[in-house]
C-alpha cells in the first residue's frame, strides 16, 4: 500500500518536471541562436563598416616605396587616414586577386575615396609628376663646359662637380665607364663619357645623380648600336675607349654630317701611317680655353694631348661626341686622303688631299675663297 502509493507520487512528479524541462531546452537553443545571430550580425558590420570609405578630407600625398609589399601599403593607407581598416582591405585585394601590380611612385590620394579608386590608382601608377629640372648639353662639349653650363643653370656645385668626376669610383651601373684605363695622364677622367643630350630630372638631383645619369644614357646609346659593334671593335683592335676618343676628335673636327665618317677615315690612314694627327681641336683642347686662332708656339706645347708632338691617338676623348660621330668612328668612310683642310667661305666642309702638295694647294684654295 505505501510503496504504491510512492510510486504514483513519482509518477505525478515525473510528469510535471517534462514541460519545464523542455521549456529550459528552448530557452537555451533560442539563446544561442541570439547570441549567433547578433554575433554574426556584429561581423557583418565590422566588415561592411570597414569597406566604407573614410569621411572626405584633404588630399594626402602617400609614397608607395619600391617594393612594398600590398600587405604594407594596405597599413600606410590606414596610418594616412585614407581607409578605415586595413585588416579588411588586405582581405577585399585577397578576394579580388589585386595588391600585386601597386606601382611605386607618390600618390595624391583624398580620404573619402572608394576602395575600387584607390585600386585603380596604385595599379595604373597614376603618381604625381615630380618636379623636374630640365638641362641640355650640346654635342662636343668638354667636362669643363659641361660643369660651367651646369653651374650657370644653378643646378650644381661647379668644384664639387669636377671632383667627383676626377674620382676613381663607379658610376652606377653604368658599364663603359668601367673601361676607362687607370692612366695618369687622363686630362679629365669621365671625358667623352658624358653623353650629350637633353635630359630631365628631378628637383634637388644631386651632381653626383647628374653624372650617373649622363655616363648610364652613354650606355643606352652604344646599345643602339649594330649588334656586330662589339665585333667590329675587335676586328679594328680597338678598345672602347680608343674608339670614343677617335669619335671625339671627329666631333671636334666635323660640322658636315655627310664628312663625319670621310675624316675619321684620314685619322685611321694617318694612324697606319704612323704619322702625328696633327688635329688643332686636340691642342684647343689641353688649352682648356680655346682660342679664335692657334699660334705657332701652342703647337710646340709638350702634352700626351698635342697630336703635333705625339704620334697616335691622345690618352682620351677630348669631348662628348655624339652618336653620329661614334657611329663614323666605327665604320669609317674607306679613302687614300691624309689631309683636310677647312673651306673658308662660310660653309664648314673641307677639302681633302692625297698628298702633301695637294693639301696645300686646298689651303690655298681655302684662303681664296675666305671673305
Amino acid at each position: 500500500m505505501d510503496k504504491s502509493i510512492d510510486r504514483q507520487g513519482q509518477s505525478q512528479g515525473n510528469a510535471r518536471s517534462g514541460p519545464k524541462r523542455g521549456r529550459i531546452t528552448m530557452w537555451v537553443v533560442l539563446s544561442l541562436l541570439a547570441v549567433i545571430i547578433v554575433g554574426a550580425g556584429s561581423v557583418a558590420f565590422y566588415i561592411w563598416n570597414g569597406l566604407q570609405p573614410t569621411a572626405a578630407g584633404e588630399t594626402k600625398r602617400i609614397e608607395i616605396a619600391k617594393g612594398m609589399s600590398a600587405i604594407k601599403v594596405s597599413d600606410l593607407l590606414e596610418e594616412q587616414g585614407i581607409i578605415r581598416n586595413s585588416f579588411i582591405f588586405k582581405y577585399y585585394l585577397k578576394l579580388n586577386d589585386q595588391g600585386a601590380k601597386f606601382q611605386a611612385g607618390q600618390y595624391d590620394l583624398n580620404p573619402g575615396m572608394e576602395h575600387d579608386a584607390i585600386i585603380a590608382k596604385l595599379n595604373a601608377g597614376d603618381t604625381v609628376q615630380a618636379e623636374t629640372i630640365r638641362f641640355t648639353i650640346p654635342e662636343g662639349f668638354t667636362v669643363l663646359q659641361i660643369a660651367d653650363k651646369l653651374a650657370e643653370q644653378d643646378l650644381i656645385d661647379k668644384t664639387k662637380f669636377l671632383d667627383l668626376v676626377s674620382s676613381q669610383k663607379t658610376w652606377g651601373d653604368a658599364e663603359a665607364v668601367r673601361q676607362i684605363p687607370d692612366n695618369a695622364e687622363l686630362h679629365q677622367r669621365l671625358e667623352g663619357y658624358m653623353f650629350p643630350e637633353t635630359y630631365e630630372m628631378k628637383v634637388g638631383s644631386t651632381e653626383e645623380d647628374i653624372i650617373k645619369r649622363m655616363t648610364s644614357e652613354l650606355d643606352r646609346k652604344l646599345g643602339e648600336l649594330s649588334e656586330d659593334w662589339t665585333a667590329q671593335l675587335e676586328e679594328k683592335k680597338l678598345s672602347l675607349h680608343e674608339l670614343l676618343t677617335i669619335a671625339s676628335l671627329v666631333e671636334r673636327e666635323v660640322v658636315v654630317d655627310e664628312e663625319r665618317a670621310l675624316v675619321a677615315g684620314v685619322i685611321y690612314n694617318r694612324i697606319a701611317e704612323g704619322m702625328p694627327l696633327q688635329i688643332d681641336a686636340t691642342v684647343q683642347y689641353l688649352l682648356d680655353k680655346p682660342k679664335e686662332r692657334l699660334m705657332e708656339k701652342d703647337l710646340q706645347i709638350e702634352s700626351p694631348y698635342n697630336t703635333y708632338k705625339i704620334n697616335g691617338l691622345p690618352p682620351g676623348p677630348i669631348a662628348s661626341p655624339s652618336i653620329a660621330s661614334i657611329e663614323a668612328a666605327l665604320n669609317p668612310e674607306p679613302s687614300e686622303y691624309f689631309y683636310y683642310v677647312t673651306k673658308k667661305d662660310g660653309t664648314m666642309s673641307h677639302l681633302f688631299a692625297k698628298t702633301y702638295n695637294e693639301h696645300l694647294r686646298n689651303i690655298d684654295k681655302s684662303n681664296e675663297t675666305a671673305g
